[in-house]
């Protein structure tokens, strides 16, 4: 659905991007990492063509952006780091006005308002003035003009910046719901986000792609075949220590509260004892997960100055 080649943006000498190749599926939601000034802000400008680049090329559903913007664009659903809402408009008058312009047939305004409102849960203010909303809603207007169209692509930079925690984890179920059927790039910084939501990373450092795969394959990557795991569970059984760290693959276990954190190879059969071991052992498994500790590890080796 994503198709970038060669993309290269230059500011005279310097290269805020170097030359970037890569590849999103359709249906597939991609989290794009990288600190502050390694280009992911440019990257994701260009993809939505609003900043053309040096050299390169991308394609979105087969349309070229630059070629043919109308085709392309009309596939695309944009939340910038700052959200593109006018301030003086209420916020049914705003999404309507954004609906219109990607081409909503009137016969459906209706119905998407209706359900982008929904979506982010906009119901109490839609009357209002976006002048007079708090930082979260004015972000949560801006997501809604992102979908209120429906596109196939969706590009989202920082969405839960100015979230509140209960906002933040009803986006992550919004999230849940358009994965599948969108194609979603999404930037941020908090790691624990893409974690969630994320079935596959591209890290970006200085302008390059330093690395792009699944945050298990990388996991085990960084830590040379070893991955660290968490299981959450109703009730801690310490005894059950010895039981499972015999099982093939798992090199150390230990409880921290109702966590269980493990050492272990992060094979697919690996995982799929452990979830069977603990389900037997009667602890009651409520979640299981790579720790958020090892992918802050991971992006900080890939990411440090060399």
């Amino acid at each position: 659905m994503i198709k970038v080649t060669g993309l290269t943006k230059l500011y005279g000498e310097r290269a805020a991007i170097d030359g970037l190749n890569f590849n999103v599926k359709k249906g597939e939601l991609v989290g794009f990492l990288g600190p502050n000034g390694a280009g992911k802000t440019t990257t994701m400008r260009i993809l939505t063509g609003f900043m053309a680049p040096s050299k390169g090329s991308v394609e979105i559903g087969g349309h070229d952006i630059f070629a043919d913007p109308l085709a392309a664009k009309s596939k695309i659903g944009y939340l910038p780091e700052t959200p593109p809402v006018y301030p003086d408009m209420k916020v049914s008058e705003y999404l309507k006005f954004v609906a219109r312009l990607r081409g909503v047939h009137k016969d459906e305004l209706t119905e998407k308002i209706d359900k982008a409102v929904e979506r982010l849960d906009l119901k109490d203010v839609k009357s209002r003035l976006i002048q007079n909303l708090s930082k979260g809603f004015r972000q949560r207007v801006g997501l809604a003009q992102a979908i209120v169209s429906e596109p196939e692509v969706l590009i989202l930079d920082e969405p839960t910046v100015g979230l509140d925690p209960t906002q933040v984890a009803h986006f992550r179920d919004l999230l849940k719901e358009l994965k599948g059927k969108h194609t979603i790039i999404l930037s941020t910084h908090i790691l624990p986000e893409v974690q969630a939501s994320c079935e596959r990373l591209l890290i970006i450092n200085q302008g390059r792609i330093v690395a792009e795969d699944s945050l298990a394959s990388l996991s085990q990557k960084a830590s040379k075949g070893k991955m660290r795991v968490m299981i959450r569970v109703k009730r801690a059984k310490e005894q059950y220590i010895e039981s499972i760290t015999n099982l093939s693959g798992v090199a150390a276990a230990s409880f921290a509260g109702e966590e269980l954190h493990l050492d272990c190879d992060g094979a697919d059969q690996t995982l799929e004892a452990l979830s069977s071991s603990v389900v037997e052992s009667g602890m009651g498994l409520l979640e299981m997960k790579i720790s958020t500790e090892q992918l802050e590890d991971i992006f900080l080796e890939l990411t440090a100055k060399k």
